[in-house]
């Protein structure tokens, strides 16, 4: 296997994207959490949705897949 030199700086910048791709993973597979973030902020602005289709619409906006 022959050996490949790679500088810091790139070295890093490929740290820095794979765990932010780690994080974009994490988030996907968290869904539960952020729709209960979602909830807790709407409960504390009333103004946000008065119907449900209105809340679903604001959910979707946010990310929270609604069924």
């Amino acid at each position: 296997m022959s050996t490949i030199t790679v500088s810091e700086e790139k070295f890093n910048k490929v740290i820095q994207d794979v765990e932010n791709l780690i994080e974009d993973v994490s988030d996907l597979f968290n869904q539960d959490e952020i729709a209960k973030k979602r909830m807790t902020e709407i409960k504390s602005n009333n103004s946000i949705g008065k119907t449900e289709k209105e809340l679903d619409e604001y959910l979707k906006k946010r990310g929270v897949k609604v069924d």
